[in-house]
């Protein structure tokens, strides 16, 4: 929406203007933040502690309201408005027309996850009346569906594969967002929609705590055009996100996997065969799991990809282009591997457009011990296709008979899943206490050879504590230390 037209512009009243900055100020939060939540509160005028659904909708309904005040008779209604009230109209627009549209939006989301064909939008045609009458041509409107899309996409995975109410949770859900939108959903849609291929991303974590999950979000969420002609996004979301983990591939193969090989190019080679950034779609990403077993070697053919954005197959001449973001993860420290020369600081620099940490489950617990609960019932529906109450308390009753509440679950979400498949077969499960076990001949090995800092030595003491009382009260009396600088501790690990 464009204001050309130069004769005298109107200008809005107070109020119209506080609540059109509102409404801009929710479309460009992020709606995992508290930010979101008090920007939809200004507009709908109910405290945070009304419930999400009935602020929502007050919101909408005021929106609404607004938008037949502004509602155009003329697509050049908008011209008569300078440009920063214009931005604020287009705001208001975007937001009645989207929320409309929610449910049509998860239905076509939950319709597509099953097949890798296309879909035809069954909402398109009446989500492009709608922007026509705001004022919108045909090819914005088809840019502001694709941009819905990819909203209403990035929300549903970041919020039904990553649940988890504690802090770190919280906190990793928004940093997920903005590694698709950036901290800024308006620079995203203004400048960067088309662009994201040069940010790559770093997942860093233990094994076992979901940086697949977390990975699989973001390359699923990628902007996919809209097709005015079929009424169907160009792509499938289900064929944008590609993942192949190194630490399983033989480091004789590895070339082959990534780039590709031409027929002839090795003994064995009988067809060409394309690797995995061949195959990739241009709206959607690459993940390389476990990065850090990559060889030197390898870094820098990788390098080239991430720099050029071209490869060459194994055995052939003519480059390839590659056009989707990439993904990396590792369990291992980059730090140390950089430090040692096994992992080239040109590769690193190119790789952490962003590096996100995932909290291990230990950590989660520590923050909110109804993690496990909440993780059991989310789980158990995905091991069984639905919610029971009574298995989810049969599980529960049988891991609480099993573990110590400071059990620090070595295998992370992983082993939860498998502590719970185990319940279900034999009604009981037994931790794995090797992991523990070795956490301590380390310790001991590492005093033995002098390798530890005082930080560390004091960290990993804190940590035995806590895993012994489970309270940082209990940890701080028996240290000295005040309860901030145990928390601060035992949250750096």
């Amino acid at each position: 929406m464009h204001c050309t037209i130069l004769h005298m512009k109107k200008k809005l009243t107070p109020p119209q203007k506080t609540i059109l900055q509102k409404i801009r100020n929710a479309i460009t939060a992020n709606p995992f933040s508290r930010q979101r939540l008090l920007a939809d509160c200004a507009i709908s005028e109910l405290p945070p502690t009304a419930s999400n659904k009935k602020i929502l909708l007050a919101a909408k309904s005021k929106a609404e309201e607004m938008g037949r005040e502004f509602m155009p008779k003329q697509k050049t209604v908008a011209a008569h408005y300078d440009d920063n009230t214009c931005r604020l109209i287009d705001g208001l627009f975007l937001f009645i027309t989207f929320h409309r549209y929610l449910n049509q939006l998860d239905l076509h989301i939950k319709a597509q996850e099953k097949q890798d064909t296309p879909l035809p939008l069954s909402c398109a045609k009446e989500m492009l009346r709608d922007l026509e009458k705001f004022g919108y041509s045909t090819q914005e409107s088809a840019r502001h569906i694709a941009i819905f899309f990819q909203m209403r996409r990035a929300f549903y995975f970041i919020n039904t594969t990553l649940p988890g109410d504690c802090p770190c949770m919280k906190a990793l859900r928004c940093r997920l967002w903005n590694n698709i939108f950036t901290h800024d959903t308006g620079l995203y849609v203004d400048l960067l929609w088309n662009r994201m291929e040069d940010f790559s991303t770093i997942l860093e974590g233990e094994t076992g705590t979901g940086k697949g999950v977390a990975a699989a979000a973001i390359g699923r969420s990628g902007y996919i055009p809209f097709d005015l002609k079929t009424h169907r996004f160009k792509e499938s979301f289900t064929r944008a996100f590609l993942e192949i983990n190194l630490s399983q591939i033989p480091e004789q193969l590895i070339e082959s996997e990534l780039f590709g090989h031409t027929r002839g190019a090795f003994t064995g080679a009988t067809a060409d065969h394309a690797g995995i950034f061949a195959r990739s779609s241009r709206y959607g990403a690459v993940f390389l799991d476990e990065i850090g077993e990559l060889s030197p070697h390898i870094q820098v053919k990788l390098l080239k990809i991430l720099q050029e954005r071209i490869f060459t197959p194994v055995g052939g001449t003519k480059t390839q282009k590659f056009s989707g973001r990439v993904i990396a993860a590792t369990n291992r420290d980059i730090s140390q591997l950089r430090q040692q020369g096994k992992f080239r600081d040109d590769f690193y620099y190119r790789l952490c457009s962003d590096t996100i940490t995932i909290p291990p489950l230990h950590t989660r617990l520590r923050e909110n011990q109804e993690e496990l609960c909440l993780l059991t019932v989310h789980l158990l529906e995905r091991i069984t296709g639905k919610k029971s109450v009574k298995l989810k308390e049969k599980v529960l009753a049988a891991l609480n008979a099993s573990l110590q509440t400071t059990y620090r679950w070595p295998g992370n979400i992983r082993e939860l899943e498998q502590s719970i498949r185990r319940i279900l077969l034999s009604g009981q499960y037994i931790p794995d206490t090797k992991k523990q076990g070795n956490d301590q001949m380390e310790l001991s090995q590492a005093l033995e050879q002098e390798r530890l800092t005082i930080t560390d030595l004091t960290r990993r003491y804190c940590d035995q504590l806590y895993s012994r009382h489970g309270t940082y009260q209990e940890v701080a009396r028996i240290t000295g230390l005040d309860r901030r600088t145990v928390k601060k501790y035992l949250d750096k690990e």
